[in-house]
């Protein structure tokens, strides 16, 4: 199925709200998986940070990089901060509990075991609470604004805490409170730019994910305008190897199937050779084409994504058939709105003639060649009210309320008015009706219809009794209905079938050319469709008949309920 330019442009429209409530809700918060990830980056520093102060705790004393003065707190404290931070590793893995909480216990772990390395090591003249600067920038990137300023206050509460601890308890000189307070300070600002930066970087990743939605929306909607897009294309790159092209152009030129990655030359050496021409004209209009495989009319176009001479190209193939039916409907609207001017122009004069001419036949004592003047004269009267008829129908296929139509009463009737209005017997039609439901269709369009193919079966059959069968059955579908219109005559010629639903197209010198035409026209109006299928052998009386014509309309059906 094609979609209109309308559909597309609403299923683009909808794709790009989607992007933009998706890109306002990442400007809310980061991206879960990256948070997860950093909280797993910072639980596996903090095993690693365990480990390297109990190797300068257990394996440097000597060298006395770590001069702890309570071992003992400090050995409880380190192998304890190690099972911790293997612990909250595993759990940022498992991705438990919440990030929130997960990330406040990751900083109070961080916060405790600094704080009493640092009491058991001397205070703040260690060095150890630094660490506690990577911890709070860590903390920094993933929290927001308050939750990072909170866990810089717990650790700033910590070292205050813990410097008053040893100037109470040790005696440690009140100078240290300065430095301390340095220490808490820089917990703020190293806390207030880790969340900056992290503001900043989602900032970007939100602008690259909103970016990547854009394009992934603009590639949905070139993927449906490609689909869609009535004419075929076919892109080459400088070294004439096809890279891209669409199923349409399959259709309008057989070498294309699966010929991506694959040089035009081998695959559609005509299109390689129009192309090497364009290159070297490239004001060059090359005529119209016809595939040998697929047996279709084409035209091309070249248009080149660069320097014209060493550059990709994108070969545009259109349909010449389809270019030809709208051009041939273009002229028959026209046509259809002249002749309908006309034939309203006509049909007054025309009631005259006729009119007078009744009246004159009405009259005694006229000689026999007048009689048969006038008799031309009212024949060929209504010949031309029928054309004006028939003319005026172009004008009322798109006026169309379909209903549900009772089969049986229907055609019953449509044969009996139709007997009485050509002067021939019942006889002549066979009805067969096959099937209980309804069909859905527009009366005066059905009638238009059925006249039009009975009066073509009338004319070209035998005239005996069964020569002309009405036959409904069920389709191949449940939902559709078959109506064949059969006849014992000679069939439709093969000169004849190629036109044989074109306007004006008549094998009767006293046709007009349009009841097939009109049939055809109406019925698609209905949804329904009207195709000539073929000759046809019947023996509905037992005795074989010549083979004739049928005509075959689709028609939607409704079943009754029982």
């Amino acid at each position: 199925m094609i979609a209109s330019p309308s559909a597309v442009a609403s299923r683009g429209i909808e794709t790009d709200k989607r992007a933009r409530t998706a890109a306002a809700a990442l400007a809310q918060r980061p991206s879960v998986d990256t948070v997860w990830h950093l909280l797993i980056l910072f639980a596996r520093y903090r095993v690693v940070i365990a480990v390297i102060l109990a190797l300068m705790y257990w394996g440097f004393q000597r060298f006395q990089v770590l001069s702890p003065q309570e071992p003992a707190l400090a050995g409880w404290t380190l192998a304890l901060y190690f099972i911790a931070a293997t612990a909250t590793m595993a759990a940022a893995h498992a991705r438990f509990p919440a990030v929130a909480y997960h990330l406040t216990g990751q900083v109070v772990l961080d916060v405790i075991a600094m704080t009493l390395l640092m009491y058991a090591s001397g205070g703040v003249k260690s060095g150890i609470g630094l660490l506690l600067l990577v911890s709070l920038a860590a903390a920094g990137l993933v929290a927001r604004g308050r939750h990072a300023f909170f866990h810089a206050a717990v650790a700033a509460l910590a070292i205050l805490f813990e410097q008053s601890w040893q100037f109470l308890s040790a005696g440690t000189a009140a100078s240290d409170f300065f430095q301390s307070g340095l220490l808490a300070g820089s917990y703020f600002v190293i806390a207030g730019l880790g969340f900056t930066l992290a503001k900043y970087a989602r900032g970007a990743e939100q602008i690259a994910e909103a970016r990547g939605v854009d394009l992934a929306n603009l590639a949905q909607i070139n993927e449906l305008v490609i689909r869609d897009m009535q004419d075929g294309f076919v892109v080459v790159d400088e070294g004439g190897v096809i890279r891209q092209h669409n199923r349409q152009s399959e259709s309008l030129v057989g070498g294309l199937a699966k010929s991506n990655e694959r040089a035009l030359v081998d695959t559609a050496p005509t299109l390689a050779k129009l192309l090497t021409e364009w290159r070297e004209d490239p004001q060059r209009i090359f005529a119209m084409l016809r595939d040998r495989d697929t047996q279709r009319d084409y035209q091309v176009r070249f248009v080149a994504v660069g320097d014209q001479t060493a550059s990709p190209t994108v070969i545009f193939i259109e349909d010449a058939g389809r270019i030809r039916a709208q051009a041939q409907q273009m002229k028959l609207v026209a046509l259809g709105r002249l002749t309908a001017s006309i034939a309203h122009e006509i049909r007054n004069p025309l009631s005259s003639i006729n009119h007078a001419a009744e009246l004159l036949h009405e009259e005694s004592g006229r000689r026999p060649e007048d009689q048969r003047l006038l008799a031309i004269i009212q024949e060929n009267s209504h010949r031309l009210d029928r054309m004006v008829q028939e003319v005026l129908y172009l004008n009322r296929r798109d006026r169309a309320h379909p209903e549900p139509i009772d089969a049986r009463s229907y055609l019953e009737q449509f044969v009996r008015d139709f007997c009485a209005n050509e002067k021939i017997l019942a006889e002549v039609f066979a009805l067969q009706i096959e099937t209980s439901q309804r069909p859905i269709f527009d009366r005066s369009h059905f009638d238009q219809i059925l006249w039009n193919l009975a009066r073509n079966a009338r004319r070209h059959g035998s005239g005996q009794p069964n020569s002309v069968t009405i036959l409904l059955r069920h389709a191949a579908d449940a939902d559709n209905l078959v109506l064949e219109m059969r006849d014992d005559g000679p069939g439709v010629t093969a000169e004849a079938l190629a036109h044989l639903f074109e306007p004006f197209f008549t094998t009767d010198a006293n046709g007009t050319g349009l009841g097939l035409y009109i049939a055809r026209e109406l019925a698609e109006v209905n949804g329904a469709r009207l195709e000539y299928a073929g000759t046809q052998l019947r023996g509905s009386t037992g005795t074989a008949h010549a083979e004739g014509a049928c005509f075959r309309l689709t028609i939607k059906g409704e079943r009754i309920s029982p």
